[in-house]
Order: structure tokens, then C-alpha cells, then sequence
């Protein structure tokens, strides 16, 4: 698909970080609300949404948190609201999908496949905890796996498809693209496919730049101008891969959920700060940045109003 306007996804929370990491990471309502918005008011588009549990920052899919933040959100800023599918790789499809079935949102993600998700290279950096369950989250992500089968994924389409919702459709390898394209082929996906690609995780695709154009040059021939490509790299590659795509035509995603990273060895004080970084680059490369209307239009989105909030 032709776009002259870059849309700027931000993700402010996540799964991956765990609180000890950055005292930065948002992890009650309000802070996790305030990111987002400050993140709109910096440029993105779209604001990509996890929860946590405010006592210990522990990743939640408990819709009664999501219900603390989404309204004010949605009141104070026009960004569209992608809600998690993903959770985080311990939890089981059910809980993932708790959120996006009770809200009802413009955008849920969808990563398309079963993998490995290996988190536990960051015990090389990080080694302080203020939780008893960060050290053995990341610690044990070398026996874990994130599930997503066939049938789970086909399950996901089908009952957000009904209700009007599109997806950013995460893909963390090549293989992952054709599995994009066989659910488009069985009609459960329709364009303007929302292609998010996935560098630097452990377990999926690295971030040599041959990486990235492999990406695009497998989705241009499987999905021809019937989608949208946007990119997303992990910790300190989140920038670099960022303006690789923009270069190439294609739009970003940054925020504390994938980096924590703001300059060089320092941490980034809010996803808003990142979505001004990125925002700088792309103006400096004339490139327009996508305001939200203009993205419900290129996605095709269902009117917010929709939303059950």
C-alpha cells in the first residue's frame, strides 16, 4: 500500500521489562493512562496497550485494570487504542484475550505464531530486584514458549473479527508472514493487512539490516499493495530499525515496551520521549507524520464510538 504519512505506533508498558529495570516503566492506571496520552501529544498515532499489577508491576490481563485506564485515555487524546493479545508468554490464550473481547478496541495484536521467547540475557545487565517474581520470570524464559497454534490464532480472528476490530498482525520471523497470508487466504484476515515486524527478540529474526529488507521483500510479495508495513526493534536496536523502515518507505514502532533505551546508555525517562526522537528523524527525512485520522482511514478502523468502554 502507497502512504506518504509515516504512522508512529507507541507501546508504553509491555511485558518484556520488569519494574526493577527502569523506574521509568509505567506501571498503575494513572501512570500507564499518562504515558499513552503524553505519547499521543508527541506524535503517535497509535498507542499499543498492556497492564500491570500497580502492587508489584507483575504483567495482568485483568480487564478491571485495563477498565482503570482505557476511559481516560480515550477522553484526553484521539489516539487509536490497540489492546494486547500477547499478555506475556506464562499466561494461556484465554487470559491474552480477556481485554480485547470486554473492550472491543480498534486495533488488538496478533502475533502469529508459537516460539521462543527468551527474555533471560537481560540477567546479564539487570540484577537488582525490588519483586520476588522478576528474577524468575526472566530466569526461566529459556524453558518457555509463547503460544500461539493455528487454532488459537484462527480463535483470536474470529471473535474479535465479529466485532469490527482489526489487528496488528506481529510477525517475529519470516514464517510468521506466510502464516499471515494463509489466514488471508482463508478469508479470517482482509486488507489492509497491519504488518508490525518483529527484530531483535530472542527466538525470532535478528537486526542485520539484510534482516529487515528480507522482511519487507517477503510481505511485498505476499501481500502486494494490500497492506501496511511497520517495524519494531527490541533494546538499543529500536531506533536504527526504526529509521531503516522509514527509509524504506515503511512506518515505526517505538516505546518503554520494546526499549528502555533513550540516548546511549541512558534510559529513556517516558515512551514519550522516544516517540520525539523518532518523530525528529522522520521529519528531518521530510517524511509527514500520520495523525490519527489519517490512520483510521489507511487501516480502515471501526469508529471508536464502537469501543466498549
Amino acid at each position: 500500500m502507497k502512504q506518504k504519512k509515516v504512522i508512529i505506533t507507541c507501546a508504553v508498558t509491555g511485558a518484556i521489562h520488569t519494574p526493577s529495570m527502569s523506574p521509568y516503566l509505567p506501571r498503575t492506571p494513572d501512570e500507564i493512562a499518562q504515558a499513552a496520552i503524553d505519547a499521543s501529544k508527541a506524535g503517535a498515532a497509535v498507542v499499543h496497550l498492556h497492564a500491570r499489577d500497580p502492587q508489584n508491576g507483575k504483567p495482568s490481563q485483568d480487564p478491571e485494570l485495563f477498565r482503570q485506564f482505557l476511559p481516560r485515555i480515550a477522553s484526553e487524546c484521539d489516539a487509536i487504542i490497540n489492546i494486547t493479545s500477547g499478555g506475556s508468554p506464562i499466561m494461556t490464550v484465554e487470559e491474552r484475550l480477556q481485554p480485547a473481547l470486554v473492550f472491543e478496541p480498534e486495533i488488538v495484536s496478533l502475533n502469529m505464531g508459537t516460539m521462543n521467547f527468551g527474555l533471560y540475557e537481560m540477567l546479564n545487565r539487570f540484577k537488582d530486584f525490588k519483586y520476588d517474581w522478576e528474577e524468575p520470570y526472566l530466569k526461566n524464559s529459556d524453558a518457555n514458549i509463547f503460544r500461539n497454534t493455528f487454532r488459537d490464532i484462527e480463535h483470536i480472528l474470529r471473535t474479535c473479527g465479529e466485532t469490527g476490530t482489526r489487528f496488528e498482525i506481529e510477525c517475529y520471523d519470516v514464517g510468521h508472514l506466510y502464516t499471515a497470508a494463509h489466514f488471508r487466504d482463508r478469508g479470517l484476515l482482509t486488507g489492509p493487512l497491519f504488518i508490525q515486524t518483529v527484530f531483535g527478540i530472542r527466538g525470532g529474526i535478528g537486526v542485520h539490516y539484510e534482516d529487515v529488507l528480507m522482511m519487507k521483500r517477503t510481505a511485498d510479495r505476499l501481500f502486494g499493495d494490500d497492506y501496511v508495513w511497520s517495524v519494531l526493534g527490541a533494546g538499543r536496536h529500536q531506533i536504527p530499525i526504526a529509521t531503516m523502515s522509514a527509509a524504506l518507505g515503511g512506518n515505526v514502532r517505538v516505546g518503554l515496551e520494546d526499549s528502555l533505551w533513550g540516548q546511549p546508555g541512558q534510559l529513556a525517562k517516558s515512551s514519550a520521549e522516544q516517540v520525539t526522537r523518532i518523530r525528529s528523524i522522520l521529519e528531518a527525512l521530510s517524511l509527514e507524520i500520520a495523525t490519527p485520522a489519517d490512520v483510521r482511514e489507511i487501516l480502515q478502523l471501526k469508529d471508536r464510538s464502537r469501543m466498549k468502554l
